[in-house]
């Protein structure tokens, strides 16, 4: 058996098990790992700026195509604190993501030797697993176990910790004889099956509720192929957004107290069955429980035990990864298609594509300054089908789910549950990083874009183009939406008189400058009539230089944008649309 230093059967099994890209940040106590990497010499390392963008661009690099694990290193000590935002983002939202850290030797490792941080104990709360390695023969097995763990059930991030010493003894290990475990994924039995379908087709207006659990399994083939067969529409939630096309005609609206669409709250308020599959009843999507359960049927399909019942108990609870469930639904609903059994239901999916049709926002303003709305309409415009958007919170976000148009699984690629600022900007890059020549879009306020702009030196660095949409309002928006219920705007103001920048009036940070000092390209515009033409040069640029390409648009101060408390009472802050040229984007057209 072959004799090597431990760090380099761990660089080996990274590799073994399918690793080819990392993003990190080099340090003194992770450098016996960075020097097998070098010598390994197959897997591609992208410097960050920042390791909690490492962690951001891993995430990024994970969700991007199905099978991807991404991969973030840092040192002892902060690199390892820095990285808890991107773990918690990641578990939050059942991605997973391997986080590597260098660890003070073992024998200064509770002597407050200088970076020397128990990391382990810090990131337990939010990994799968997090572990620091005391034993250099028990590496190989530590990060075997750590492949199975993120692949198995709920998907999620590991953390693995090393001290320096741990990494540099010499091991046993035979890469030719490693294998990769295979991971445990629950699956539906057939009378679980047949039960719940039973109760769909009981059921007057039946809803499917399609999940990010749907996205993890790349199951969404078999999601739209089974609401086609049983002709039910769906509601996507956020996370599971692109599961079913927007403009297919089952897609029924997404459903919630900011992410929605009227038609989506109206179909889910008018119906008396859901089926969910790969979701978690977020808050978000649901508002009060009593409100969405209300006069309805539940069946909840989800790959974790404990996520059953922990909103609500449903009527009907199925432990499944969601591509296993899905098989067996396509199975046993065409065997019931083929007996006559399946009930018809051209009349309910007409009454939720009539919603569908007028229940529609206005989008088309000329206001100067630009309208947040006006924005996405042009956006709908320049961006085709296979885009993939990139967003994490705010009210920008709020807004792109809903007046953009989604197509395909992984094409909105958004952080749900922790919704950390900053986040956008890494996980774009990590996107890009996955597929080169990926068309990203990726969008934020002006909050989101400074928390982490650094990064985009990273995009200039290693060539990682896409197009930055920034809705600059000077303001925390989504926070001082907030603010109202309290009557006060207090302390989310961003804008001063920026002396460097008259031009910008009271729009403070000069974006465009700081862009272009981190080596990418920048548009400002100010009107309506100029968005369009920018967004094209934009493509135009990234063509060219190969590098991001940021397009700020300068919004009036304040826009209220659509949400409330409940899924039935939405206050919509601006005009409805009433004909065509007021939503002309409008996936379903008024007239």
């Amino acid at each position: 058996m072959a004799k090597m230093k431990a760090i380099e059967a761990v660089a080996k099994i990274l590799e073994l098990e399918g690793v080819t890209k990392a993003f990190g940040v080099p340090g003194a106590a992770i450098n016996p790992f960075y020097a097998a990497l070098r010598g390994l010499g197959t897997i591609d390392h992208v410097l960050a700026r920042h390791v909690e963008g490492a962690s951001h661009m891993a995430e990024g690099y994970t969700r991007a195509n199905p099978g991807n694990i991404g991969l973030c290193i840092g040192t002892s000590g902060p690199a390892g604190t820095d990285m808890i935002t991107g773990l918690y983002s990641a578990s939050a939202d059942s991605i997973p993501i391997l986080c590597i850290t260098g660890q003070a030797p073992r024998a200064r490792m509770h002597k407050e030797d200088f970076q020397a941080v128990d990391i382990e104990s810090i990131a337990k709360p939010v990994c799968k697993w997090a572990v620091t390695v005391m034993e250099p023969a028990q590496l190989p097995g530590t990060f075997q176990q750590a492949f199975h763990i993120m692949r198995s059930g709920r998907p999620g991030p590991v953390l693995i910790d090393m001290p320096f010493d741990v990494q540099m003894a010499e091991i046993e290990f035979d890469a030719e004889a490693y294998q990769p475990m295979t991971p445990y994924k629950p699956a539906a039995t057939r009378i679980q099956v047949e039960k719940a379908l039973t109760m769909l087709n009981e059921a007057d207006k039946p809803l499917l509720v399609s999940g990010g659990g749907v996205i993890n399994a790349n199951a969404d083939a078999q999601l739209t192929e089974f609401a086609e067969l049983v002709n039910v529409p769906v509601i996507p939630t956020l996370m599971g957004w692109g599961t079913i096309p927007d403009d297919h005609e089952l897609m029924a609206g997404m459903c919630g107290l900011q992410t929605s669409h009227r038609y989506g709250n109206a179909n889910v308020l008018a119906s008396d069955f859901v089926l969910g599959i790969g979701n978690r009843w977020a808050n978000r999507h649901t508002g009060s429980v009593d409100v969405y359960t209300k006069g309805r049927k539940f069946v909840h399909v989800d790959i974790e035990p404990t996520q059953i019942g922990r909103v609500f108990g449903p009527d009907l609870g199925i432990v499944s990864d969601a591509g296993a469930a899905l098989d067996l639904f396509l199975e046993v609903a065409k065997e019931w298609k083929a007996a006559g059994k399946l009930k018809d239901r051209s009349a309910w999916v007409a009454e939720c594509q009539e919603r569908k049709r007028t229940l529609q926002r206005k989008t088309h303003y000329e206001n100067t300054p630009v309208k947040p709305q006006r924005v996405y309409e042009e956006m709908n415009k320049a961006f085709g089908r296979d885009t993939t958007y990139v967003s994490t919170i705010g009210l920008s976000q709020i807004a792109a789910a809903q007046f953009l148009h989604v197509y395909k699984a992984r094409n909105w690629i958004n952080c749900g549950q922790a919704g950390p600022l900053g986040w956008t900007i890494p996980a774009a890059l990590g996107v890009v990083a996955a597929e080169p020549g990926r068309q990203v879009v990726a969008l934020s306020g002006d909050y989101d874009f400074q928390f982490m702009i650094e990064e985009l030196a990273v995009g200039a660095q290693f060539k990682l183009p896409y197009i930055h949409v920034l809705v600059n309002n000077s303001y925390l928006g989504l926070i001082r939406q907030a603010q109202r219920g309290f009557d006060m705007d207090f302390c989310v103001q961003l804008s001063f008189e920026n002396i460097n920048a008259p031009e910008l009036g009271e729009y403070g940070v000069d974006h465009k400058a700081v862009v272009e000092g981190l080596g990418c390209k920048a548009i400002r515009v100010f009107k309506p009539e100029e968005i369009a033409p920018a967004l094209e040069e934009a493509k135009k640029l990234m063509a060219e230089f190969s590098v991001p390409v940021v397009v700020e648009v300068i919004l009036e101060r304040v826009t209220n944008i659509s949400m409330g408390v409940e899924i039935d009472a939405i206050n919509e802050f601006e005009e409805l649309a009433e004909k065509g040229a007021d939503a002309p984007t409008a996936i379903s057209l008024l007239d």
